[in-house]
């Protein structure tokens, strides 16, 4: 069982926040369950932590008991950059921000957990990882990703349209489908490059941190093309060179009794099945039409069609029973 821990504190004495307790709802709800209402991860949603003592006990549940597949930490709150860094909770005093980034590190690299992906969205998140002595050199165990909103010296951004920060909206989006393979799967590398590529140059940077040596999907939607027929690519294609030659049997609307000009051979049933999938397929981008634009040209012209070279990586998928 996957477990996660999601925390917002808007509620902060000197300088409150806006957006960071809904920020948090959201991936809360995004997490507890899969695109088609299947559980996810057993969420710990705590809104308005109040006590730095408060957020190490939430920490120390997360990381230390258990051995879960994926223990997950989201924030959205006030972060520091003084010394190592901190994640502050709304009891700090003085230099004492709340809990320091060094102290979160301690945690996750001694934790038990198969996987632990930490998610922050706070100014200066960057610096989670970092070593203690003015080092920026990552230092992770086996096992630990870190996704951050921006960089080590950077503030955090909220959305003007959305009310949610820059960084937590991307997520949102890719977490609701965005970043999701052709097969539904949305792994921490798909959400960290979904949101960099919807950042430019002069925004705030997020960062993207691993040691591991295969991620495994923090949410799944339904697949773009059902596994059903993806698992059929290297039956269509029996070697990924192969051209699969068409003919307008292929087109289902090839018949006489759509009124038009048809030609032989008519439309087959079983060709029309697979010219079906294949156009899923091509709509992908696995598959292309060779010498010409379009799938249905491809077949009234009876030429043929091939793997593009994703459609290759999901042939050597299919081929390997890999899904």
């Amino acid at each position: 069982m996957n477990k996660a821990l999601v925390i917002g504190i808007d509620d902060y004495k000197n300088s409150p926040l806006l957006g960071c307790v809904n920020d948090a709802k959201c991936i809360a709800e995004l997490l507890a369950t899969n695109g088609d209402g299947s559980p996810n991860f057993d969420v710990k949603f705590v809104p308005n932590v109040q006590t730095k003592a408060e957020l190490i006990d939430l920490l120390s549940l997360l990381f230390e008991k258990g051995e879960p597949d994926i223990a997950l930490f989201y924030f959205a709150g006030h972060g520091t950059d003084d010394m190592v860094g901190s994640i502050v909770t709304p009891d700090y005093q003085g230099r004492d921000f709340g809990v320091t980034m060094t102290d979160i590190l301690y945690m996750v690299n001694n934790s038990k957990s198969k996987n632990k992906v930490i998610i922050l969205d706070c100014c200066y998140s960057g610096k989670m990882g970092e070593g203690v002595f003015k080092s920026t050199e990552s230092l992770l165990s086996n096992g630990v990703t870190i996704m951050t909103a921006s960089s080590r010296d950077e503030t955090s951004k909220e959305d003007a349209i959305t009310g949610h920060g820059v960084f937590t909206e991307l997520l949102i989006q890719g977490l609701k489908g965005g970043a999701a393979d052709v097969r539904g799967n949305i792994t921490p590398a798909s959400l960290y490059s979904f949101v960099d590529q919807s950042l430019g140059a002069w925004e705030q940077r997020p960062l993207f941190k691993t040691n591991i040596s295969k991620f495994l999907p923090i949410r799944m939607i339904e697949p773009k093309v059902p596994k059903h027929i993806l698992r059929k690519i290297s039956d269509y294609f029996i070697s990924p060179t192969d051209e699969l030659k068409l003919d307008p049997s292929f087109e289902f609307t090839n018949n006489p009794s759509y009124e038009q000009e048809v030609m032989e051979p008519f439309a087959k049933e079983e060709n029309v099945k697979i010219f079906k999938d294949l156009q899923m397929l091509e709509s992908v981008g696995l598959v292309e039409p060779v010498n010409t634009e379009h799938m249905y040209f491809a077949a009234m012209q009876s030429k043929s069609c091939r793997l593009t070279p994703l459609g290759l990586h999901y042939w050597k998928l299919s081929k390997h029973k890999r899904f």
